[in-house]
């Protein structure tokens, strides 16, 4: 009785328990949702202001429902202009373009075959006339489903050919019953007026452009990626006490940085695409090769992996001691902030439409580049033990091995002469043995494994050797940002500013020296 008296208090104790977090939850609910709002409203002010002009497209499309003029003329076609506005209003002006302009054309080509295809099915008969119908919605269902596998139709057109299919299908059929050329003409006039709010709200009210967004986005990740790299750099030669051990990696700034470049592809891929049904909106939007701003941004990519990788470092289990970090400071962070340097340089090309100016940070990056390789060269014993320590480990580790070769083998010689209950019993001994021998070493493994490998006498060294290493990477790929960054300017006829004057660049730039591109003996410390 004792015990279901127990587990009954335990159940009424569970059950209001859950009561009071779900009550919890309910009274915080309002407040979370006041925060979220507040929240997406500060990340981009430009979404309250679309939200209006889509409630302002809607009250204008209701008026042909509203108003008994306009309703008298339209039916209840007038469905089809609200639908429209629905569907077609995006955020940005080439979102939009690229859809009303798909309804359209899809919408006026299915009306157009299936008028023709009525045509032709009306000298069939009655019989005639349904199996035709039935044969044309069959081919061409299944070639307009084809051709959404074609890779441009697929990328430009794919929403206008499934807008074809389904008036085309919509008015086929139902010409078979009743009279559908008035609701044909009429759906596309309300598609027509729908398509025209759109567009008037998208091109005139406060319009949001893809390649404003594109151009502003790519400027960003290069911002970004250069406060990632120093930072990492800057945070792996701080103090030992002044580094946080214990923190989330997803609420780190440096993962947030790179991370928005690493998610950049298919965001890259839309604004471009959105960007090249946009017409010439100012001055900086003619002859954009927004497709070049797609190459650039997987470069980027490519270069955020360093990122990631010197942000692994970071995290690595073992680490070079301070007082090794401490020698290569100076140096590091002299070519982590030259790089941040290039990247922002870049940034600020790209945002004020000029040739950048990287190549002169060049040199000097080339310079901080080889300090940093002198201060590795000056300490070869970090990197590489003598050989003769090296020969007498060798010598020790083949003497041991040999040891404990013979040890088995004698052991089984004796184990050989013995009676049969001796050895079974002594099996048995060993089998118990050698089980705990294995428990006790599955719970050492990891400890030893650390001993072992910290005991080596260029193990503390390995660790900067590595970020060393990613170091001159990530000079190297910024080489190639630099390239992609001049592809661009020349593509897009930026201008470069000198002294107040506006000059527009037509020569060659200068070739810089190939400072990601250094010789292995550069690097090889004390190997040399």
């Amino acid at each position: 009785m004792a015990e279901n008296r127990v587990s009954s208090e335990s159940i009424v104790s569970a059950k209001q328990t859950r009561m009071e977090g779900l009550l919890g939850k309910m009274r915080r609910f309002p407040e979370s949702v006041w925060q979220t709002t507040l929240k997406v409203g500060r990340e981009d002010p430009r979404r309250i202001i679309h939200s209006f002009k889509v409630g302002l497209a809607l009250t204008l499309v209701s008026l042909l429902y509203l108003l008994e003029p306009l309703f008298e003329g339209m039916g209840q076609n007038a469905i089809w202009a609200v639908m429209t506005v629905v569907v077609v209003l995006e955020f940005t002006a080439g979102a939009t373009l690229c859809k009303g302009v798909n309804r359209g054309l899809g919408t006026l080509t299915a009306g157009l075959l299936a008028f023709l295809i009525e045509f032709i099915a009306d000298e069939t008969g009655y019989v005639g006339r349904a199996i035709f119908i039935g044969v044309g919605v069959l081919l061409i269902g299944a070639a307009s489903t084809y051709t959404r596998f074609f890779p441009k139709i697929k990328k430009n057109y794919d929403y206008g050919v499934v807008i074809f299919l389904l008036t085309f299908n919509l008015i086929s059929v139902s010409s078979y019953r009743i009279d559908v050329l008035t609701m044909a003409y009429q759906r596309f006039y309300t598609i027509i007026i729908g398509c025209a709010i759109c567009l008037f709200m998208s091109l005139v009210v406060f319009p949001n452009w893809s390649g404003e967004d594109l151009h502003n986005s790519t400027v960003n990740k290069l911002e970004g990626l250069a406060r990632s790299i120093e930072a990492c750099v800057n945070y792996y030669f701080q103090e030992p006490e002044n580094q946080c051990i214990e923190h989330k990696l997803l609420e780190d700034p440096i993962y947030k940085d790179y991370k928005a470049v690493l998610d950049s592809k298919s965001n890259d891929e839309t604004l471009a695409l959105y960007a090249s049904w946009e017409p010439r909106h100012s001055r900086h939007c003619h002859r954009y090769p927004w497709q070049q701003y797609v190459k650039l941004g997987a470069v980027l990519r490519h270069f955020g992996y360093t990122a990631v990788a010197l942000h692994g470092c970071l995290h690595s289990e073992i680490q070079t001691p301070h007082s090794v970090r401490a020698l290569f400071r100076d140096p590091s962070v002299r070519v982590a902030g030259k790089v941040s340097e290039v990247l922002m340089e870049l940034a600020d090309s790209i945002r004020n439409h000029r040739r950048c100016s990287a190549e002169k940070l060049s040199d000097q990056l080339h310079e901080a580049l080889q300090d940093l390789n002198t201060a590795i060269k000056s300490q070869p014993r970090l990197f590489g033990g003598s050989k003769e320590n090296e020969a007498t480990k060798m010598l020790d580790l083949a003497a041991a091995t040999a040891n404990q070769k013979s040890n088995m083998d004698l052991g089984v010689s004796i184990s050989s002469v013995k009676t049969d209950s001796l050895a079974m019993h002594e099996r048995k001994s060993f089998k118990v043995g050698d089980q705990l021998k294995e428990s006790e070493h599955k719970k050492l493994r990891p400890t030893l494994s650390k001993i072992a490998i910290t005991s080596l006498e260029f193990s503390e060294a390995l660790p900067f050797a590595a970020f060393a290493s990613l170091l001159v990477e990530t000079v190297a790929r910024v080489d190639l940002v630099i390239n992609e960054v001049e592809k661009l300017g020349k593509m897009a006829c930026f201008k470069e500013f000198k002294l107040g004057e506006e000059i527009i660049i037509t020569s060659e730039r200068t070739p810089r020296k190939n400072i990601g591109n250094l010789e292995p003996e550069h690097f090889s410390g004390g190997y040399d």
